[in-house]
Order: C-alpha cells, then structure tokens, then sequence
C-alpha cells in the first residue's frame, strides 16, 4: 500500500508509517532468507545468512516493543521497495545455474536489502530522537548496528573469496 498523504498530520504519524512499513519488510524478508540460504553453494555465506536469520526474528520482536511503547498495536503496511528487492532475488535463485555466479548475486542482493534496512533505521532512530523517544532509539540502535555488521560481512565474504570464485 502506497503512503496515504491524508493519514499522516505530524512527525509522530510519519514515524508510525515508516514503523510499520520496516515492520512490514521485515517480516518478507524472514520469509525469503531461508530460500534464499538454501541456494547458497558457500558454506559461510549459507551460515552468515541463516545466522542473520536469528538476528531478523530479534528485529521484529524490538518492533513490536517499539509498537508498545507508541502505545500501538504491530501493524505492518505494504513496502513496495522492498518487495521489489524480494522479487529481484527471486529472480536470481531461478535463473542463474552457475553456483558460484550466484552466491556473488546473492550477497549483492542481500547488501541491497541491508541497505535499504540500514537507511530506514537510521531515519527512524534520528525521528526518534526528535520526537524524544529515547527508549526506543535505543532499541533501534541495536538494529542498525546488527544490519552494519552483516553489512560488512557479507562485503568481506564477496572480496575475500565469493567475488574470485565468481569471476
């Protein structure tokens, strides 16, 4: 569902918006890691993602403490971006044959959603601070940093090996 303009009157219903479409995103990407993990032909980079796979379900649960400390239910809207993200490496898992070719792809894939992840907490922890929401920068934070770091693994994995292997 596309952002209704006629909803949103303050800083405190956009926040709530953005809330709800990471909310929304990650909970489809919990559903696409583990196809996306099982394609996987290196043994690390199947490990790191399934190990984020941990780390998504924590996400969601900090988003529903957020949801509380808003005073609102967990309510998820459509994240079109997203879905074109999941669609995208969808895609890859289908038609690329050559394993090594697509574990480069894969982790492309994966940092462009990460990314993405990455630019949403950030505007939510600086809209959360504005709105003086300490509690649930906080919560945030920890998000964001998780998203870094499998950021930079996935970078380290891609140089060190995937991208060789690929080539």
């Amino acid at each position: 569902m596309p952002i209704n303009t006629k909803d949103i009157h303050n800083m405190e219903d956009l926040f709530a918006h953005q809330l709800q479409s990471i909310y929304y995103a990650e909970k489809e990407i919990h559903k696409a890691m583990p196809k996306m993990a099982a394609k996987m032909s290196d043994a690390s980079l199947r490990a790191a993602v399934e190990g984020h796979l941990k780390e998504t379900d924590a996400q969601i649960k900090r988003l529903e403490q957020v949801f509380k400390h808003l005073g609102k239910p967990p309510q998820a809207v459509a994240c079109p971006t997203i879905d074109g993200m999941l669609k995208a490496a969808g895609d890859v898992l289908h038609n690329l044959t050559d394993k090594h070719v697509l574990d480069a792809a894969m982790i492309a894939a994966d940092q462009a959603v990460e990314h993405y992840e990455i630019t949403c907490y950030g505007t939510l922890i600086a809209w959360a601070r504005q709105l003086g929401r300490q509690p649930i920068v906080d919560l945030l934070e920890q998000t964001l940093q998780e998203e870094k770091a499998m950021d930079k693994k996935l970078t380290s994995m891609a140089e060190s090996k995937i991208n060789r292997l690929a080539a």
